[in-house]
């Protein structure tokens, strides 16, 4: 299937038009037409090679909308014309410990990523959402509510379930303080689905610059991590804390802010090793974690969930042609909160 797409053609190069073959849809695969894909983060890593591994011609995006058009002969779950999404994920190995718990995020191997990985039924490279059309097998395709915009709903699929998965994991809920660590475009889902869950929701901000738009997402609270008084008023209070942010910072304060069996948990990886102290870990039993997207069956939960409150992110949505544009403001933190590409548009 000829496939037109946007693809970074050497490490930082700009996106440029580029044309792929898809495979024709097997028994078990859907066929989709690619509506809209969100800009991740990690897909400006991934463009650049910042983690090594990178295959390039490389065409991004793991934050896909879009519509079947067809599907295989033993395709039971879904149906021509239904919208659906497709996240990070396109297989896994299906027999390891991790995968039969439904963790394919951590599954031993081979686990086959949306874009940059080898997909074992053809031995090819995976390109991502940057493109027209993309082909899925039906185990790793995800049901969007038909209440939800597509292109709002298209980073659902990478930092919707990004922030779902821990939320849900370490019980954000009516009685429990949670605290999320930036407000960006991770960030701001975290306050959506936590505010949704029922937590007393915290937004640790390096300003107060976006103190409004807390309070519109559904924070109850914001507060400046610039401001040291932060950390003495709020000591010992949360139960748990997302920190989204990709940079190293001071982790010492911020378990300080955790009660007795509370929580700090990664989702943004930072940028330089960060030390930490274990006395404090020590004395009231604190956890520092990590948690990485969710799997198929949670990703599918999350969109439900999202259906039924009405949850979405913040979008822009561009053009493909801006798609570089949008690159550079997303470095700078320049988007509220979350580019998304119009597909038509290639």
């Amino acid at each position: 299937m000829t496939t037109k797409a946007y693809a970074a053609h050497a490490p930082k190069a700009p996106l440029a038009p580029f044309t792929l073959d898809r495979r024709q849809p097997g028994p078990n695969d859907v066929a989709i037409d690619i509506k809209f894909c969100g800009i991740c983060h990690t897909d400006l890593h991934q463009t650049a090679d910042d983690w090594g591994g990178g295959v390039f011609p490389m065409v991004p995006g793991h934050e896909i909308a879009g519509v079947v058009t067809a599907v295989g002969a033993a395709v039971t779950k879904f149906k021509v014309g239904q919208h659906v999404g497709v996240g990070c994920l396109v297989d896994s190995c299906r027999t390891c410990i991790e995968c039969r718990r439904g963790l394919e995020q951590y599954c031993a191997g081979p686990v086959v990523f949306t874009y940059n990985s080898v997909d074992p039924k053809d031995g090819r490279i995976t390109y991502g959402g940057y493109s027209d059309k993309i082909v899925v097998d039906e185990n790793y395709v995800l049901g969007i509510p038909e209440n939800l915009p597509l292109d709002a709903a298209a980073p659902l699929l990478c930092a919707g379930i990004t922030l779902y998965s821990p939320l849900r994991h370490w019980n954000a809920g009516p009685g429990k303080k949670v605290a999320i660590i930036g407000l960006g475009g991770l960030g701001h889902m975290g306050v959506k689905i936590a505010h949704a869950l029922g937590a007393d929701v915290t937004v640790l901000s390096q300003s107060l610059n976006k103190q409004a738009d807390g309070a519109r997402l559904g924070a109850d609270h914001f507060y400046a991590t610039s401001d040291p008084e932060t950390f003495t008023k709020l000591a010992g209070q949360f139960d748990l804390i997302v920190n989204t942010v990709p940079a190293a910072s001071n982790w010492d304060q911020f378990v300080g802010l955790l009660n007795t069996d509370g929580a700090l948990v990664m989702v943004g990886v930072p940028d330089a090793p960060v030390p930490i102290n274990g006395f404090p870990l020590i004395l009231k039993r604190r956890t520092v974690a990590g948690s990485l997207i969710g799997g198929i069956a949670e990703t599918q939960e999350m969109l439900d969930f999202c259906g039924r409150h009405n949850i979405v992110s913040d979008v822009e949505v561009i053009p493909m042609q801006k798609v570089n544009d949008a690159y550079q403001r997303v470095a700078k933190s320049d988007v509220r909160y979350r580019f998304v590409i119009d597909c038509s548009t290639i």
